[in-house]
């Protein structure tokens, strides 16, 4: 089990951010095993960034959005 300070050690993003995808179903629920105490289980977050990883990473960038133009530096 995983607390909240390893969690962000892990994932790049703020602890806003992780709570929103969690609420959003982006990110794995966590548990409260305590009245102020969340973890998150390890094989959980293990499995969500190995989907994460097979994303095409030529995916667009969201609705609304440009496309991303790849500049030439020669």
């Amino acid at each position: 089990m995983l607390n909240e300070k390893q969690v962000l050690e892990i994932i790049p993003v703020g602890r806003t951010t992780l709570y929103r995808m969690e609420k959003s179903g982006r990110f794995p629920k966590s548990t409260y095993i305590g009245p102020n105490r969340r973890v998150w289980f390890e094989d959980e977050i293990i499995a969500w960034q190995n989907a994460v990883d097979e994303f095409d990473p030529r995916r667009g960038r969201g609705k609304g959005r440009r496309a991303r133009t790849i500049v030439n530096p020669c």
